[in-house]
């Protein structure tokens, strides 16, 4: 008994000690001023804006397409289901932007690349960081393989 109640103690007065006493600076006039010029002088990225000659960063460099490969559409159709739609749709916004149309907007190997590599793609791609300020939900990283994307990007040729 009496080792439960100093347990209990210890617990409590470790719960006190950890929660506070850490002062936090106002920034003065001048800091925050110089941080309002400089959120204002930033570049708004479109994310709904057409661009095909961002090709991403990952592994995916250089991917020319051929005519659509319907059992590579049957493959992506099943991954896409599988992996992805618990986030996106095609003709609606969800936790993810709406995918339809996605070919006609982003190049090919943006797209392999966004699936392969979300994590990179959202700090350092334009077009990602608008898209993480935009939803606020980071694409998961499913780690697919360069196969499982292609397959994807191939369906989502389908539906547009």
């Amino acid at each position: 008994m009496k080792f439960k109640l100093l347990t209990l103690l210890a617990l409590i007065s470790f719960t006190f000690l950890s929660c506070g006493g850490e002062k936090k600076e106002k920034p003065s006039y001048a800091t925050s001023k110089k941080k309002a010029v400089k959120k204002s002088t930033a570049k708004k990225v479109d994310i709904n804006a057409v661009s095909l000659d961002n090709k991403g960063i990952g592994p995916i460099k250089n991917l020319t397409l051929a005519a659509i490969d319907e059992q590579l559409v049957a493959e992506g159709k099943i991954i896409y289901k599988t992996n992805c739609s618990a986030c996106h749709k095609f003709k609606k916004r969800y936790i993810g932007p709406a995918l339809k149309g996605i070919t006609k907007r982003r190049s090919p190997e943006w797209i392999m690349n966004m699936i392969l590599n979300p994590d990179e793609m959202l700090k350092k791609d334009p077009i990602g960081k608008a898209l993480i300020k935009e939803y606020n939900a980071p694409m998961a990283n499913q780690q697919l393989k360069e196969s499982d994307a292609r397959a994807i990007l191939e369906y989502f040729r389908t539906k547009n």
